[in-house]
């Protein structure tokens, strides 16, 4: 087990090195949100609905938002949302485009 004295001033990178570790968090959550929308969106409800911004109102003033759709997109490195909402669909693809961002994608 690797101790570290809380007086060292060492970066996380240097951490992680020493401890022949890598960064896995965000890697899990992306995963984790990929499955949650694919299961979103194969069913017709609110959520679904929300998730696709069919819903009618105004938006807030200032910067817009990052959409949950935006990010997932960047990392599973799709080209277009009509593509990662046509994948969503069909389980078997989704759950393949998961697994390569698992393996290869960045965030």
């Amino acid at each position: 087990m690797l101790r570290i004295s809380w007086t060292e001033r060492k970066s996380n990178e240097t951490v992680l090195i020493e401890a022949n570790s890598r960064r896995s968090l965000i890697k899990t959550i992306r995963k984790r949100q990929a499955t949650f929308l694919g299961h979103v969106m194969r069913g017709e409800k609110l959520e679904h609905l929300i998730t696709k911004g069919k819903l009618d109102g105004k938006r807030g003033r200032g910067k817009q938002r990052e959409k949950m759709m935006d990010g997932l997109k960047r990392w599973l490195g799709s080209g277009s949302s009509t593509e990662t909402m046509t994948a969503m669909g069909h389980r078997e693809l989704w759950r393949n485009m998961i697994a390569d961002a698992s393996k290869h994608g960045t965030g």
